[in-house]
């Protein structure tokens, strides 16, 4: 059972990490309204057109995940703290609509309305995102109480303070890690630009692409090493054999420390992120920035997920109500469940490649202006 429930926490992990580095259609759309060329802002738009599904996919995928796997986290989170998590729902819904009626001839709102909504979901899907992962860190206000399913007026699991997630989002230690992933998500969507559209001026088109990577990169890794101080000196909740759970001083850090490999994995993608963040924004010939930043953030991140929930740590701990903290052990399915799952995903590796195959077709070679004049959809 243990062994399974190691399993699904590393699957959870690696889609969290997939998910953020997917987030780079999230920040290419805040870009869009900076370009006032019309032409340009067609390809920046269209670029993002034939990748936002993926993200889209990875984030229910994510949520599905989780559902199926620790479905006590799913309950107590995603039912608890329905305000955050409506909100970036929300946030996602907009952009499904605005790709799908951007261009569309007699649309009523106008493509500028539609563009707005794209910059909400760049803007408030990044930070909210950001301020959900970092409640795995921080911990949130929530009492979960089993018995309460045998209520018959009320078989609510797990209750929350009356803000329901509102203040979740306002913690600062939250909000830290929010714009970070923002400002990476804007760092990895000009990037992705830089790698994937052929623009008509392109020495102009790369210069100013190089001083928003410059600029977002440094914010990014500003905020980021912000996260990581909060982070290692924060108390962690831990399980001892005896099943007391008991507040451990710099717990993060330990666990980095203490499981040396992931802490290996960790620091090797963040120094990926940075190589690729400055060869992109320092040297004018770099050009493939995009997949080292990109590999050394699914990298970092599927670490950082990893550490949250490994050593016996409370993955997601709750402030005032130690005891009620979700663990590994006491979140997951059944064994049955898992083990059926597990089997699952051996066909994940058939997935991964269908979707490298199309990536490759979608992106290989570069958007132009007159590839978009002969297509009969456009975004």
């Amino acid at each position: 059972m243990e062994a399974l429930q190691t399993y699904w926490w590393f699957v959870i992990s690696l889609l969290g990490g997939l998910l953020v580095f997917l987030l780079f259609v999230q920040g290419g759309q805040t870009m869009i309204w900076s370009e006032s060329d019309i032409n340009r802002k067609s390809l920046l738009v269209n670029a993002l057109g034939r990748k936002w599904e993926l993200t889209f996919t990875t984030l229910v995928t994510f949520g599905g995940a989780f559902f199926a796997s620790f479905p006590l986290y799913y309950s107590t989170s995603f039912g608890g703290a329905y305000w955050l998590w409506m909100l970036i729902l929300v946030s996602f819904i907009l952009q499904a609509v605005s790709y799908e009626f951007r261009s569309k001839p007699g649309n009523i709102f106008g493509t500028a309305t539609y563009d707005a909504f794209l910059w909400i979901n760049g803007c408030l899907g990044c930070v909210l995102l950001g301020v959900a992962v970092a409640m795995q860190f921080f911990g949130a206000d929530f009492e979960v109480s089993r018995g309460s399913i045998l209520n018959g007026t009320s078989p609510v699991i797990s209750t929350w303070n009356p803000s329901h997630g509102f203040d979740v989002i306002f913690a600062i230690p939250n909000l830290t890690l929010g714009f970070a992933v923002y400002f990476l998500a804007r760092t990895m969507g000009t990037l992705f630009f830089m790698e994937s559209i052929k623009a008509t001026d392109s020495s102009a088109f790369f210069k100013r692409a190089r001083y928003r990577v410059l600029v977002n990169g440094t914010l990014f890794v500003l905020l980021f090493l912000a996260f990581l101080f909060a982070l290692f000196t924060t108390p962690g909740y831990s399980r001892m054999e005896d099943g007391l759970v008991v507040s451990v001083p710099y717990k993060y850090f330990f666990n980095f420390i203490d499981l040396w490999w992931i802490g290996a994995i960790f620091l090797i993608g963040v120094l990926m992120v940075i190589y690729g963040i400055s060869g992109s924004a320092l040297n004018s010939r770099f050009r493939h920035g995009f997949w080292w930043t990109g590999t050394g953030v699914v990298l970092a991140v599927t670490c950082l997920f990893c550490i949250s929930g490994y050593h016996n740590t409370a993955f997601l701990p709750s402030t005032t109500h130690p005891g009620s903290s979700l663990f590994l052990h006491n979140a997951s399915s059944s064994y049955f469940t898992l083990k059926v799952m597990a089997w699952v995903t051996a066909l994940l590796p058939i997935v991964v490649g269908y979707i490298a195959y199309v990536w490759h077709k979608m992106t290989s070679p570069a958007i132009t202006t007159d590839e978009l004049n002969r297509e009969d959809h456009i975004y």
